[in-house]
Parts: C-alpha cells; sequence; structure tokens
C-alpha cells in the first residue's frame, strides 16, 4: 500500500489497567441497577473490567477505517455523480485489434485500462476490491461470487493432487465439509488440529504441505488464532497462510502478522455487508497469486467462474462506507452484553472478556479503535435450552433466529444443529462446539438498554423453565 494509508489513529493511547481502575469500575456497575448511569459511563467500566491484568497492544499508525476512505481514489460516476457507475457489460471493445491478443498473452490487462469479459476483470469489481485491499494492507483483492467460491478457488490454486493442507479443526462448518469430504477425493491431504495449541500445526507439518487455514476468530467458538506465530511458522518452511477474517473485519488485520505468503479471505455477505441482502465473497492476496488465480489456462477464479454480480460490487462498495462506525458498534456492544452475561452467570465465549483464554493474544494483535467484533457465544447446557433461548429472544423481537452474521439487528443461532451441522458430533465434541451453544451476532439497531432487557429476559425465561 502507499504510505498515505497509514495514517494516524485517533485512538487515544491505552494505558495499563491499575488496581483502583478496576475496583472503581466494579463500583460503577454495582450502582447501575440503582443509580442513572449513562451507557457511556457503563461501557468504559465493563471495557477496564474486559482488559483486567492485560497489558494492550501498543498503539500503531494503521487505521483501517481510514485507509477505506483515503487507500484508494475515489471513483466518481460516468457524469460526474458522487457514487461510481455500474458497468453492467460482460464484454468490452478494443479501440485497435493488435491490443486484443495482447490482453489475452497477459501483456495488457486492468491496470492499463484494457477488460476484456466480466468473468476475467469488471471495472466495478476491481474498484470495489481495491477499497478490500486498502482495509486489509495488501497488495489487491477480487470480488468473488460467495465467501465459500473464495475459500475453494484459494485452496484449490495452491494444491495439486499430493499436497496437503493443515486446517483448524475449529472452523465454520461449510469450510469443515470441504476440507474433509471434497478435498481428499481430489488426492488432497487434510490434517485437522487444534486451534489452541499452535505447536499442533509444526507437528503436522510434512514436506507436502503447502498450506496453513485457520479462522482468525474461530466459527463459533470464539477460539482466536495466534497469526503471528502461524505467519513465522508458514515463512520458515515456505507454504502460504489463508486466514478467513470473515468474523473480524476492522478489528483484526492479518497482514501486519508479517506472513509472507498470505491470503485473507472473506464472506462479504456478513459484516462487509451489513444488510443481508447480497450474498458475495472476497480473496485479498499478493499480484503474483492473483495472476496464477486470473490465468486464462489454469487459473480457478477464471475458469471455475465464481464471479460477482458488478450491481452487488456496487451496493457492497457503498456499504463500506459505514463499516467502520458500524464495526465499532457491534463491539462495544457486544463488550457490554458479554460483561453482563457472565455476570448471570453464563459460561461465556468472547475475547474481550478477560475469561477468554486468548484475551491477551486477541488484544495482542487487535486495532484497539475496533474493539473486539461483534460475534459472541454463550452456553445454555443444552440444544433445548439454546432454542428455547433462541425463540423466546425472537419472540421479544430482540433478535431473529436465523443463520449468518454481521446484519443490524442481532441474529442468533445454535450452531451445532444448525451452521456446524455438516461436523460430525465427535468433531464438534473435540473442538468444543457443545449442543447448547447459542451463537449471537449482536445488531446495532434499537437502544443498548432496551435491547439489552430482551435479551436479559430471555436468559431469566429459560432459567424459569
Amino acid at each position: 500500500m502507499t504510505d498515505k494509508t497509514r495514517v494516524q489513529s485517533e485512538t487515544p493511547r491505552v494505558v495499563r489497567v491499575t488496581p483502583d481502575m478496576k475496583a472503581l469500575a466494579r463500583f460503577v456497575l454495582e450502582q447501575a441497577g440503582r443509580e442513572a448511569i449513562t451507557d457511556d459511563v457503563r461501557l468504559a467500566a465493563a471495557y477496564i473490567l474486559g482488559h483486567e491484568g492485560v497489558e494492550p497492544a501498543a498503539e500503531s499508525e494503521w487505521d483501517p477505517g481510514r485507509a477505506l476512505k483515503d487507500g484508494v481514489r475515489h471513483e466518481f460516476g460516468e457524469r460526474g455523480g458522487v457514487n461510481m457507475s455500474i458497468e453492467a457489460s460482460t464484454t468490452f471493445t478494443v479501440i485497435e485489434s493488435e491490443t486484443m491478443p495482447k490482453i489475452f498473452q497477459g501483456e495488457r490487462g486492468v491496470k492499463e485500462g484494457c477488460y476484456l469479459y466480466s468473468r476475467h476483470f469488471n471495472p466495478t469489481n476491481f474498484h470495489f476490491g481495491q477499497r478490500l485491499a486498502a482495509m486489509e494492507d495488501m497488495k489487491i483483492a477480487y470480488p468473488t461470487a460467495s465467501g465459500m467460491s473464495a475459500i475453494g478457488c484459494t485452496v484449490r490454486q495452491n494444491l495439486e493432487m499430493g499436497d496437503e493442507v493443515i486446517a483448524s479443526g475449529t472452523v465454520y462448518g461449510g469450510t469443515h465439509a470441504l476440507f474433509e469430504n471434497i478435498l481428499p477425493r481430489e488426492g488432497i491431504g487434510v490434517t485437522f488440529v487444534n486451534p489452541n495449541n499452535t505447536k499442533d500445526f509444526e507437528r503436522a507439518i510434512t514436506l507436502k504441505t503447502k498450506i496453513i487455514y485457520v479462522e482468525t476468530e474461530a466459527n463459533p467458538t470464539m477460539v482466536i488464532a495466534d497469526l503471528r506465530a502461524l505467519a513465522q511458522m508458514a515463512n520458515a518452511h515456505s507454504i502460504a497462510l489463508v486466514v478467513d477474517n470473515t468474523f473480524t473485519p476492522l478489528s483484526f488485520t492479518p497482514a501486519h502478522m508479517e506472513a509472507d505468503n498470505l491470503v485473507v479471505l472473506y464472506s462479504t455477505t456478513k459484516f462487509i455487508n451489513g444488510m443481508s441482502d447480497a450474498v458475495g465473497g472476497a480473496i485479498c492476496c499478493s499480484e503474483e497469486f492473483l495472476t496464477k488465480l486470473m490465468d486464462l489456462r489454469t487459473g480457478r477464479l477464471m475458469l471455475d467462474g465464481p464471479v460477482m454480480d458488478p450491481k452487488n460490487a456496487f451496493q457492497l462498495n457503498l456499504y463500506l462506507n459505514t463499516l467502520p462506525i458500524r464495526i465499532m458498534e457491534h463491539s462495544r456492544r457486544a463488550l457490554m452484553y458479554a460483561q453482563r452475561m457472565e455476570e448471570m452467570g453464563l459460561r461465556v465465549y468472547y475475547p474481550g472478556l478477560s475469561s477468554h483464554p486468548q484475551h491477551e493474544l486477541a488484544t495482542s494483535m487487535m486495532n484497539p479503535r475496533y474493539g473486539y467484533g461483534g460475534m459472541l457465544s454463550a452456553d445454555f447446557g443444552s440444544a433445548e435450552m439454546a432454542m428455547k433461548f433462541a425463540d423466546k429472544l425472537q419472540e421479544l423481537n430482540g433478535a431473529f433466529h436465523a443463520v449468518s452474521f454481521g446484519y443490524c439487528h442481532t441474529l442468533v443461532s445454535v450452531s451445532a444443529t444448525s451452521t456446524s451441522s455438516e461436523v460430525a458430533p465427535e468433531d464438534q465434541r473435540a473442538m468444543g462446539l457443545t449442543p447448547g451453544l447459542a451463537r449471537l451476532s449482536i445488531g446495532f439497531t434499537g437502544g443498548l438498554e432496551s435491547e439489552w432487557k430482551k435479551i436479559e429476559e430471555a436468559i431469566n425465561c429459560v432459567r424459569k423453565g
């Protein structure tokens, strides 16, 4: 990226939390039910306790939200509109006939303003990809038709028959199914390891290993991958590190963990979209890797053809403008709700809580301004109780009982019987996914306190039986 994208963050410098600060924070929260405590004061107290005993990451100059705005030149509409135009054409003309063979031979391309066919490159999609690349501090990004197509094309481009991939055993159910059921049929070896133990990745590496695959924050157990350690490991063995960052855009920047051969993946359907009205994905990578993906003879993107509709790219490009303030509010509410749910005696999984096993690791890697993200999970003891909670919360209009996440309204699902149902029960147990685990994607609609009261009421309803 250019130097101008490395701008000074507006986040105040964070200092070590002292015992006096923690005592005052506890007092504030204890009084919250009896006194008129403002949301900002309550949030500050919850934030302090969430950082108990942790030295936060040193403030850096990187602000991915600012990079979204300043990292790429704004694309105006064809006739000067403030929004870029939608290039709906499937094919493009050349002014001079000798240009056509040069495009097919790779001598001319989008950098020279030469477009061929929208399965190859499309101007609207290309601009959306440039903004995603700026946000990730990476060279280039390519939008795809779905998150799964981004995963499938990336993995297959890196692997041939006989190669191996080492994957976190705690990943989205669809990813797990691809790795467990499909890739082995193509002659690709897959080893699942415990993401809590980085040494397990090291022990699994062989001469045939070509990829380490992880999610920054695991779906749905909220386990945090040690991206720095994995980057060093991948570099030492000259293998690719592929990171699905769908749970945590802006909050974490995998490119800053210094992997030499890094690919960052997204399902843009989720937080990047925010409105749950368009399916999509993205591959953020080096120019060299994208050239391989788009090769006319061997490129998985070019030949598999999972192209994003430019109308969706246009829409998602608009939604990117509000992503920073949306993520900050998702994170603000998720931290407070996680804190309160834990105080009610639930086992809550959220990296912003000091009780989270990787809390210090998450804090050391995060971009502080954007918090720990909007996803949390809570264990209700059984699938029956988790479903009862989800149903009651929906009845109260506190959430929609639905899969997916990143929507403006809170979504709740019981992962073992929904988005992770592709994972065998024994593998669910191994990854720490219990039958009673409810996953919540915390929204930002409605008042903070009024939405909390709905969650609180749903929890109390479950407890009453």
